[in-house]
């Protein structure tokens, strides 16, 4: 199915577009300002201003009978509305009228309305800080973004979570967190675009890229302590950061702990050790030794089949069989990640992996809806019989599962982020016994403290304390790369951090 939408704002386009790619099964979407003669679907979009409101219309043409659909969504614009303000409302509105259009045309619900981006439970986090009742707040997702009420019920259980779980949450932008990527895998996944190179490839050595991390951690350690400026979260991830050896990760966390400030006040450090076929009881052995308080253990589906499909080097009986060795060792807060949607599974399938956990019960489960990443190797062979998906209506169904599963067993949801060419048009959602919630990713989530970031493929976020401005650096991704660079990343990284502490209102007073 192709979908042309007839706009001249080409900025509003890209807006457009992505919210037209989520009618359908992956259809063609194309944008410009005059008609397409082979298009299915062509929709003329407007939009026009009188006096203090902004009219956006929407008008779709069948090319198969030429039948027409219209639709049209109207604005307000506050008196004194900046110029930027004036271009969201009238986008928005655009936007509104695009969904009405193409759900009269396919019936298809949207339950998040238009909102296509990341990190939607920012929008009541920001009106939170600002002010706003609840009443409003909801009022506006509801008429200003369509989202329906289940969602925006959910969005508010999360961030009402995280204020439990942090009640200074909007008061920590005078800390940091770390990220610290380890980019090794014993094999990589089928549906994975994060830095994961085979730990016994020819990328990089581990022993060259581990020297770099140590000077990165040494050099920024001793930046933070100089500052006084505080750790909140640190958080080891990848790759796999349980693919390199027990000593390894002894010396590693050691690095850690002479150089950065305070680590006995950070409040929370986590090591993904999702991989379980990484996972030895040396290794654990040296989490415990560091006080790491958090790990990951993640079977992803509890189907073999599905593991043997998907590049998971590692079976089902070893899931269990680390997460009770985790247990007996002493690991008191275990997370584990489940998919929705892994290539050949359904409902059945996914009430097994229910049902499985339950054996188990971690503190915490991530449930994910499967996106096809577009570096990944499933997206490149999208269509074949061994990457083929459920349907969306089979999607709903295991996500509902997962909503009542957790429920019934004490979970609750603590943070949300949603993905593009996310099956359904659905969300990833963290749930933890209360208590239990991984901090560092509502922190990372909500975008309100800047992360550092070290190691190979870690972003830094540098948050502005006063504006909450958004800034990112990024280190290489292939370890060969970091190794060459890795000094040229520390100065690039010194030089925000002096910038970003300097705006702090701490050293402004």
């Amino acid at each position: 199915m192709r979908i042309h939408l007839m706009v001249a704002d080409e900025a509003a386009a890209r807006s457009l577009v992505r919210l037209a790619e989520l009618f359908g099964d992956g259809p063609s979407v194309t944008a410009g300002p005059e008609p397409v003669p082979d298009a299915d679907y062509i929709v003329r979009l407007e939009a026009s201003e009188t006096g203090g409101a902004v009219r956006g219309r929407a008008e779709l043409t069948r090319r198969a009978d030429g039948q027409r659909r219209l639709a049209i969504h109207e604005g307000a614009i506050p008196e004194g509305a900046s110029a930027e303000e004036r271009r969201n409302i009238v986008r928005r509105t655009m936007n509104r009228s695009l969904l009405d259009v193409l759900r009269q045309e396919t019936s298809l619900e949207q339950p998040w309305g238009i909102l296509t981006g990341v990190r939607p439970t920012k929008l009541m986090h920001d009106g939170l800080r600002r002010g706003r009742p609840r009443v409003e707040i909801r009022r506006m997702l509801r008429e200003e973004y369509l989202v329906s009420d289940g969602k925006i019920a959910l969005m508010e259980r999360i961030v009402d979570r995280q204020l439990a779980a942090l009640p200074d949450l909007y008061e920590l932008r005078d800390e940091v967190s770390v990220y610290i990527g380890i980019p090794f895998c014993p094999t990589k996944c089928a549906y994975c675009t994060f830095p994961a190179y085979d730990i016994n490839g020819r990328q990089g050595s581990v022993s060259g890229f581990l020297a770099g991390l140590h000077e990165e951690i040494r050099v920024i350690g001793q930046w933070l302590k100089e500052r006084g400026v505080r750790i909140t979260t640190v958080y080891f991830g990848g790759g796999t950061p349980t693919s390199i050896t027990a000593e390894e990760m002894d010396a590693l966390y050691a690095e850690m702990y002479r150089s950065f400030p305070n680590p006995d006040a950070i409040r929370e450090v986590t090591v993904e050790a999702g991989r379980p076929d990484t996972i030895t009881p040396e290794k654990l052995d040296v989490l415990r030794k560091w006080n790491v308080d958090r790990i990951s253990i993640n079977p992803q589906s509890y189907i073999q089949e599905t593991l043997d499909r998907i590049g998971r080097h590692h079976t089902v009986e070893e899931t269990v069989e680390k997460f009770r060795l985790a247990r007996r060792m002493g690991m008191t807060n275990i997370n584990m990640d489940l998919i929705i949607g892994l290539p050949g599974e359904g409902p059945a399938e996914f009430a097994h992996s229910l049902a499985e956990t339950e054996k188990l019960m971690p503190e915490s489960l991530t449930i994910h809806t499967l996106s096809f990443k577009r570096a990944s190797e499933m997206t490149r062979h999208r269509g074949e019989e061994k990457y083929r998906v459920a349907s969306r209506d089979e999607i709903n169904a295991m996500m509902d599962a997962a909503v009542s599963w957790t429920a019934s067993h004490g979970y609750v949801p603590y943070y949300l982020y949603r993905q593009k060419n996310i099956l359904g048009n659905l969300e990833n959602v963290g749930y933890a016994l209360p208590g239990k919630e991984s901090l560092y990713n509502i922190l990372i989530i909500e975008e309100l403290q800047t992360i550092v970031g070290l190691g190979c493929g870690a972003t830094s976020k540098w948050i502005d304390p006063a504006t909450g401005e958004i800034t990112r650096l990024a280190n290489p991704k292939e370890p060969r790369a970091y190794i060459d660079t890795y000094r040229k990343y520390i100065e690039l990284k010194m030089e925000a951090l002096e910038k970003w502490y300097a705006s702090r209102p701490l050293a402004a007073g």
